[in-house]
This record gives structure tokens, sequence and C-alpha cells, in this order.
């Protein structure tokens, strides 16, 4: 039974391209259902850094850990200001090709939200920025997980839907039903389907915007998509 009063505290890291993927979904869902989303933060720098290195909130600028702390300010004033946030960085990186997390660029998409391009330094100066992305990050840790998408729903802690090509409609509802399903049956903890070569040439198609633009890192083109690795599931 689709159930239509659920509350979703959706984690997120704005660089992940299968949490935007499963944000799109979800946002179907809450058109269609009413649900209530909360959007909250999960860092993929600090779950994969590797010893030695820096800390995300020691660094001046780290791309996403930057770009949520951007997002907690704007959270304090209204949630949905997170959602046009989210939204708007996961559009520019994940279906355009475009960086986001690169200052200017930031700049002028909180211009196009509606907000002043100065919070982007208000929100930089502000360091309890970083203790807002620190504590949702940690909460993750502390249930269990490793990765985005990670949702919290009647109590349960669930690392998915990952998934591209974001189903809507009647086709969203029912992976709606498949996931409240799940977390309605606590000891019921993974069901995978395996990858063919098929599926990892598609999900390379629909990454590509994201793999074209990605900057951070040296990219094969030819590379074959490692799906647990950019969900953070490398633990």
């Amino acid at each position: 039974m689709t159930v239509s009063n659920a509350k979703v505290d959706f984690h997120f890291d704005p660089m992940c391209p299968f949490a935007y993927q499963t944000s799109v979904w979800i946002r179907n869902v809450r058109e269609q259902l009413g649900i209530s989303i909360d959007w909250r933060f999960f860092s993929l720098e600090e779950i994969n850094r590797v010893e030695g290195k820096k800390h995300p909130w020691e660094r001046d600028w780290s791309y996403g850990w930057s770009l949520m702390r951007i997002g907690a300010l704007l959270r304090r004033t209204d949630m949905a200001l997170l959602d046009r946030w989210y939204a708007a960085i996961g559009h520019e990186l994940h279906d355009l090709g475009g960086k986001p997390h690169d200052p200017a660029v930031a700049r002028r998409l909180l211009g196009e939200i509606g907000c002043d391009a100065g919070i982007l330094d208000d929100a930089l100066a502000d360091a309890s920025t970083h203790d807002d992305v620190r504590s949702e990050h940690q909460r993750v840790v502390d249930a269990g997980g490793y990765g985005v998408p990670t949702l919290f729903m009647d109590g349960q802690c669930l690392f998915g839907p990952v998934l591209v090509d974001p189903p809507s409609g009647v086709e969203a509802l029912r992976l709606w039903d498949v996931v409240t399903g799940m977390a309605s049956l606590p000891h019921v903890y993974e069901l995978q389907r395996p990858k063919s070569a098929a599926d990892a040439e598609l999900i390379g198609r629909s990454l590509r915007p994201y793999l074209d633009g990605r900057d951070w890192v040296s990219i094969n083109r030819g590379e074959v998509v490692d799906v647990d690795r950019l969900a953070g599931r490398s633990r």
C-alpha cells in the first residue's frame, strides 16, 4: 500500500551522481503524494579520506563540503531554500556537466534561486556550518551507513535506492512502495541487482555529463563505472 504521509530524512553529498538521481525520483514522489523531505548532509570526501590527508573542514574550499555549508546556512532560514539549492547545484553538475563546486558558479546559482550571492561568504565565515554538516555526516556513520543516498524513515536507515534514469509517475510510486516496504521489514538488510556489461554501459551513458565535467580526478573516458565507489560504498 502506498504510504502518503511519510517523512523522510534524505542525506546527500551534492557531488554524488546517484544521490542526485534518487533526489529526482523522490521529488516526483513528493509531487504525487505530498510526503515531507528533510534534506540532510553526508560527506564522501570525509568517508573516503586517505589517512594523513586533510579533513574537508580543514580546507578553505572543499567542493561538496563547502556546497553543503552553504546549504546549511540556507536551511536555517527555510528548508525550501536548501531544497532549491540542491536541485540547482545537482542540475548544474549532473545534468549539464557544469561546475557548481567553482565558487564563481556557486555564486551564480545562488542568484538563480533568488538568494544573495554573498551567502557563500557568510557560510564560509560561519564556523558553525562545519558543525551542521559534520553532525549529520556522523549520524549516518553512527547508524552503520557508508554512502549516499541514505534515507531515514520510520526509525530505519536505508542506503539507496541507487538508480539511473529515475522513474516518474506510476513507476515512481511503485519504487516508493518497494522502499517503504523494505523500511517496514527491519531484518531485511540488502536486495541488490547484479550489473551486467549492458547495465554498466547504461550507467556510464547516464553519468556522462558528470564524468566529462569532473575535474578533481583524472578520468579515463573508457572506464568501467564503479557504482559503489561513486556512491561512497567503498568501505
